[in-house]
């Protein structure tokens, strides 16, 4: 692999001003320390602050390129996300992140469920640019992804930029688990 890939999280938080330390704070800087993957973090409560974050990644960051994931822990139910009370489907999404996504690839926690058509699929990844949108099946509160299998679904990816390749590894070591939250990937 030429370089690093980094990863850049989005998490959605009750409010920004009052939270400092979540547990996806931790759980990127165990993955900073014991696996040598480098992330940026960045909280939002609003529709307008994950632009806002966004935005500052995509022009003021000039190693944005290296950010091939771009991770997303926020709530919501099938094919929505959820802030501030509020749900934004996944075709808003798609149109927040309108044309900013050339070659990244998309993956949410399992803190919501990612259930998409085909169709669907197709117009987020024509969209956005992305190069992949991958996330559960399932959203099980006991067994959160970022604590297991989205390590190990980095980590992979880290070693081995070919995604076919990395989903299948995933499911090789992790099979049970990625079965039952139901791991998807669509490209």
């Amino acid at each position: 692999m030429e370089h690093e890939q980094f990863i850049f999280c989005l998490e959605a938080i009750p409010d920004v001003d009052s939270v400092h330390n979540t547990e996806v704070v931790k759980i990127l800087e165990e993955i900073a320390l014991q696996q040598d993957i480098a992330s940026i973090y960045k909280a939002c409560d609003t529709i307008e602050g994950l632009e806002e974050s966004l935005n500052a990644l995509l022009y003021d960051d000039h190693n944005f390129k290296d950010y091939e994931i771009i991770y997303l822990v926020m709530p919501g139910e099938a094919n929505n996300i959820m802030l501030n009370d509020y749900y934004y489907s996944i075709e808003e999404i798609a149109e927040i992140f309108e044309g900013k996504m050339k070659g990244k690839v998309i993956h949410f926690s399992n803190d919501k469920i990612l259930d998409l058509s085909e169709e669907e699929s197709q117009y987020f990844l024509d969209v956005t640019g992305a190069r992949a949108i991958s996330g559960y099946g399932r959203e099980i509160r006991e067994i959160p992804s970022y604590r297991t299998l989205d390590r190990a679904y980095f980590s992979l990816y880290q070693e081995n930029d070919d995604l076919m390749e990395v989903v299948e590894e995933l499911f090789k070591k992790h099979y049970d688990l990625c079965k039952l939250l139901d791991f998807r990937l669509y490209y």
